[in-house]
């Protein structure tokens, strides 16, 4: 058998791929395009700090507020800024300090408030004229320019003397200040003796 006995033999399937090779690319042409992942609608960080610290100055060059995390995650697709077991120190001159912890929080994304969320404790320092004082609240809003938090959830208030409760709550650290909004309950506690 010859090479051009055999050609004759394939000769005839010569149209058919032909025929096959145009089926398949005019079935490409006609097929819509495969939907490609819209990135706008992810949630992905784009940035990831660990063990963050961030300290803001006062006019006199003192430290007025203290932020950190064990980590902190910025999102680009909202603006929006997380932080996982946040702590936060609010200093004012001739004041104790007040230490407020969460299990996170977010951070508005021109900066200016804080939202700490889960397990919100928040303790005032002991001074000359105050007993220590402890908070305990589920969601805490904090504006470190205006040194005001607040909270529209059950608060309770725990001192060396009283246990206090509450719905909503505005604490003012420039005038020293709280302001119990609704359902207010209170308990004395003696001196034990």
């Amino acid at each position: 058998m010859t090479f051009s006995s055999r050609a004759r033999y394939w000769l005839p399937l010569v149209p058919l791929l032909g025929l096959l090779g145009v089926t398949y690319w005019l079935n490409q042409q006609v097929l819509p395009e495969p939907a490609k992942p819209d990135s706008s609608k992810r949630h992905d960080p784009d940035a990831i700090v660990e063990n963050f610290s961030a300290t803001k100055l006062n006019e006199q060059g003192m430290p007025s507020f203290i932020m950190a995390a064990t980590k902190m995650l910025h999102y680009p697709d909202d603006d929006s800024t997380t932080l996982e077991a946040p702590r936060i120190t609010m200093l004012s001159a001739g004041q104790p300090a007040i230490h407020a912890v969460a299990k996170s929080a977010t951070i508005s994304s021109k900066g200016d408030e804080v939202f700490l969320h889960d397990d919100v404790e928040v303790l005032r320092e002991a001074s000359a004229q105050q007993d220590k004082l402890t908070l305990q609240t589920e969601y805490l809003r904090i504006v470190p320019d205006q040194d005001l938090a607040t909270t529209d959830r059950a608060v309770t208030i725990v001192d060396a003397h009283n246990i206090v409760r509450a719905t909503g709550m505005e604490m003012d650290n420039k005038t020293r200040t709280l302001k119990l909004l609704s359902q207010v309950t209170s308990e004395h506690v003696p001196n034990k003796q």
